[in-house]
């Protein structure tokens, strides 16, 4: 999965509890300029997110760190939706995990990204959550 696939997972993540606020729209963007994604790109994928891209073509890692964002987005509101959550598992689901890995990673995941997470340790967590 590409930058621009995940940022439009991400954009779909934070409209589905129906408010796009502050704190996901620049959790977005600074993931966005990260990848070296100029910002008036990223204002195309927050306003016209592209649909979901062939899920099974994902690496390891890939699956990982759309896991890892998708996780780190619900929690960044301080308010967790139900729908979003739903809709965490449910992608989990079709990247090969079970729904339960959203709420091991949960735990394990930090809402504030300038807190780092042991991304080593997480990755070897959720290799029990593969189907």
């Amino acid at each position: 999965m590409d930058i621009k696939s995940k940022l439009s997972v991400l954009v779909q993540l934070a409209n589905i509890d129906g408010d796009f606020d502050s704190e996901e729209k620049n959790l977005i963007y600074m993931i966005g300029k990260a990848n070296g994604i100029p910002e008036k790109e990223i204002d195309g994928y927050v306003e016209n997110p592209e649909p979901l891209p062939p899920l099974n073509t994902m690496s390891e890692d890939d699956k990982f760190e759309c896991l890892f964002h998708l996780v780190q987005l619900m929690k960044i509101d301080n308010q967790i939706y139900l729908s979003e959550i739903k809709f965490c598992e449910d992608l989990a689901e079709k990247i090969g995990f079970k729904k339960s890995v959203i709420s091991a990673l949960s735990s394990r995941i930090y809402s504030d990204p300038a807190i780092a997470s042991d991304v080593t340790s997480l990755k070897r967590a959720i290799k029990k959550y593969q189907h």
